[in-house]
């Protein structure tokens, strides 16, 4: 049985309403979002491999535990947040992208790409089902994966669901799935993998100061 450890990152200078002109990837922590992070030391033990996505936030997220297990193995993996709109490089109000993210779940295409930096529902769920894979191909049995609330909840849904086809119906019940499903920043979900089984934990925060 292969146990994995899906963390959340701690807070974003985006998740903390900041101004930001940044690209997604190269969003920081706030001091907060590092204080979230070292509370991970409460509770983690030695693990066998430390996963991060691409993102900044992440690392930076994963950066206390690597300096308490300097001799764990690290890998990147792309487990990076679903970024489905294509965001103008200038900051944008959140009036303005809660009216995008509207449109887009409306639309229910789970191929559609909104442009230049964004990702289909399709490809999200690739990216799912090839964490999984990989996740089966490790000899480890403790894996630590520091990745975003929405791919998080991707994980989540795929689990629960068993599903495998990429429909517009499945998209609908998806977008319903995550709008129930909170994930705090610095947030732990407990998989337990064995075989063609996935046990899923509650969202474990208790951890954290001021989830």
């Amino acid at each position: 049985m292969i146990a994995v450890w899906l963390i959340r990152h701690g807070e974003s200078e985006s998740n903390a309403g900041l101004p930001t002109e940044k690209l997604t990837e190269f969003t920081q922590l706030t001091p907060k979002g590092h204080r979230q992070a070292e509370s991970l030391l409460q509770v983690v033990t030695k693990p066998d491999l430390i996963v991060t996505s691409p993102y900044i936030r992440t690392k930076q997220t994963a950066q206390p535990i690597l300096a308490q297990f300097p001799d764990c193995p690290q890998v990147e993996w792309q487990v990076q947040e679903f970024d489905y709109l294509s965001l103008p490089p200038q900051t944008t109000s959140r009036s303005k992208i809660l009216e995008l993210c509207k449109a887009y779940w409306q639309q229910r295409d789970p191929f559609y790409v909104d442009g230049e930096g964004a990702e289909s529902f399709a490809s999200l769920m690739h990216r799912v089902r090839q964490m999984f894979q990989q996740i089966r191909q490790l000899d480890g049995k403790q894996v630590l994966v520091f990745s975003h609330a929405g791919f998080i909840r991707a994980v989540l849904w795929s689990a629960l669901t068993q599903q495998t086809e990429i429909t517009p119906k499945g998209m609908e019940r998806f977008c319903y799935f995550i709008q129930s499903m909170r994930i705090p920043n610095a947030a732990i979900v407990k998989l337990h993998i064995q075989d063609n089984e996935v046990f899923v934990s509650n969202v474990l925060t208790a951890h954290l100061q001021d989830p």
